[in-house]
């Protein structure tokens, strides 16, 4: 049976600016490669209403789980959570569960749960809290959507909450070596041996050292006999 698949939407102007420099993406796809999830799509969209909508309901039809980063904040302009409902059909508006999580950490650190910071509180409909242990404004699931900060510490604690509770399949794993030859030089024998091993995946990513051209090719799969044998008959021809 296949890996489930995922797909992550990165929400944010500051993404698109180039101001702030994404570091989610690279960590989720570890930890999916680690579960067992296959992760098929990433985009990166602006803080537009209709765009956070329709990137929704297409990553949500598309893939068995979608995660989401960015625009849950106190801000005008986190905009999420209400076009998250809003692709579902659901209403959304504070939650009693999600104000008195927030509710405790601010009373505990002698601060106001002011109207800003209780935008935080505005649950969808139906939605699962996902906890968050480092600033204490909960993410939530909704459908098969998890939405998460896009504070990089918090959005990693949000997937650890998450995580437990996705069905993965058998974690990919992959063997890497460097060829000292150009690409055009391999290209010819890789794709053979790609052919012969259609279940795995055959990357190939070129390097300059020292003046050379060189290629780190990796090897990547869920069974590791066949990653290990498609590994030896790498090593031989490269040999040759």
């Amino acid at each position: 049976m296949p890996n489930p698949t995922a797909a992550m939407l990165v929400i944010g102007d500051e993404i698109l600016s180039g101001r702030t420099r994404d570091a989610n993406m690279h960590y989720l796809a570890g930890e999916l490669t680690r579960t067992g999830v296959d992760l098929r799509e990433l985009r990166v969209i602006s803080d537009d209403a209709d765009a956070i909508v329709a990137a929704v309901q297409a990553l949500s039809a598309a893939h068995d789980v979608v995660f989401t980063s960015g625009g849950i904040g106190p801000t005008h302009d986190d905009i999420t959570a209400d076009n998250v409902a809003r692709a579902f059909g659901r209403s959304i508006g504070v939650r009693e569960d999600a104000r008195a999580v927030l509710a405790a950490h601010y009373a505990a650190r002698d601060l106001e749960l002011n109207d800003a910071r209780l935008r935080m509180a505005r649950i969808p409909e139906g939605a699962t809290l996902i906890e968050n242990p480092i600033s204490a404004a909960p993410g939530f699931t909704l459908e098969n959507v998890h939405v998460m900060a896009g504070v990089p510490t918090i959005f990693q604690a949000m997937v650890a909450s998450v995580l437990p509770t996705i069905t993965g399949g058998a974690p990919v794993l992959s063997q890497s070596v460097d060829v000292a030859r150009g690409e055009g030089d391999i290209a010819g024998p890789l794709r053979s041996l790609s052919e012969r091993y259609p279940d795995l995946s055959f990357g190939s990513y070129p390097y300059m050292r020292g003046g050379a051209y060189g290629v780190n090719i990796v090897v990547r799969g869920s069974d590791g006999a066949r990653v290990d044998a498609a590994m030896a008959e790498l090593a031989a021809m490269v040999g040759a």
